[in-house]
């Protein structure tokens, strides 16, 4: 399952994002979990201290790797300089699964041991002083969305993003790469607004969007929450002292996680399941496609853009179908 976390900055999505996939770790399922803020704070969410999260290799430094890697022998992509971050698998590419292990996953993944149990984690990395005025944030997130366009998983995998803030997912079309969009929202008339845009933007495509309710803290917010975003509050979350002590460096073991949270937690992961009987492989390839001719048409020079258009295969269905002959 392909799950991201969105919110407005402070909302608290990447702390939802990351007991989530601690959540998943412990019951033993395979996760990745991608950090595509551009504020990188996955990976101290997830324990790390300063040093190690900011040795963490980057997605958007390795991009040449991970185009050639996904690439293959794709014959409509006559060189992996010419993929872009929408570019989508034809026959001849290369898939990335959950499980397996491939150059991309080797040079770009940390394994990451949580309470016994292991995930792998990837980011996109920091907005350095050398893009400053030169380069948009996502240049870096390109990387993560040409991942998810070559990316297959099944039942019972789960690839979880933690997502740029506010509306800003929006600049590219990684929003539909997901089965299913968790909204954080804090019970303020701003927290609701993010939800608000979120929802007009996604309206036309299909998005499932649901709203996790954060810094809940007694009847009135929660009836506020109900009254702004109605059937699509799925769970709201309160205080936690175990989410104040990992902000202090001190994490107990997740086992100690207060049970009101961890049934939040569980609530979550049964959303997110229900959501894979609901795939539509036409329907995900068809946007993939929308995106990358919309990024074909707004190339400035003709025939690059004639060039981006030419690698899409028209027959290839990105689905469990299409697993065995790529």
């Amino acid at each position: 399952m392909k799950i991201a976390f969105v919110g407005k900055g402070g909302s608290g999505k990447t702390t939802l994002s990351s007991l989530f996939i601690r959540h998943l770790a412990t019951t033993g399922a395979p996760v990745i979990a991608v950090d595509a803020d551009i504020n990188q704070h996955l990976g101290p969410a997830l324990g790390l201290d300063e040093a190690e999260a900011a040795a963490l290799p980057a997605l958007g430094e390795r991009l040449p790797l991970i185009k050639e890697y996904l690439r293959g022998s794709n014959p409509r992509i006559a060189s992996a300089d010419q993929m872009i971050k929408t570019t989508p698998p034809g026959e001849g590419s290369r898939l990335l699964r959950v499980r397996e292990d491939n150059p991309v996953y080797d040079a770009c993944a940390r394994p990451l041991e949580l309470d016994g149990d292991v995930v792998r984690l990837m980011v996109t990395g920091p907005f350095t002083d050398a893009d400053l005025g030169v380069a948009c944030y996502h240049s870096k997130t390109g990387a993560v969305e040409l991942c998810l366009n070559h990316l297959v998983d099944g039942r019972g995998e789960y690839v979880v993003v933690d997502m740029t803030a506010g509306s800003d997912s929006f600049a590219s079309g990684m929003f539909t790469r997901f089965d299913i969009t968790f909204l954080v929202a804090e019970p303020t008339r701003k927290g609701v607004s993010v939800y608000r845009q979120y929802k007009e933007y996604a309206r036309d495509f299909g998005v499932t969007l649901k709203v996790v309710g954060n810094k809940v803290q007694g009847r009135d917010d929660l009836d506020f929450l109900r009254a702004e975003v109605g059937d699509d509050l799925l769970v709201t979350v309160g205080h936690s002292d175990w989410v104040r002590a990992l902000e202090k460096g001190r994490p107990p073991r997740f086992a100690l996680l207060e049970d009101v949270n961890r049934r939040a937690l569980h609530r979550l992961r049964e959303a997110a399941d229900a959501t894979y009987e609901l795939r539509d492989p036409e329907r995900y390839t068809r946007q993939m496609v929308h995106f990358h001719l919309k990024n074909a048409q707004s190339w400035g020079n003709e025939r690059t853009g004639a060039d981006l258009a030419a690698q899409v295969d028209p027959s290839f269905v990105l689905g469990e179908s299409a697993v065995a002959a790529v």
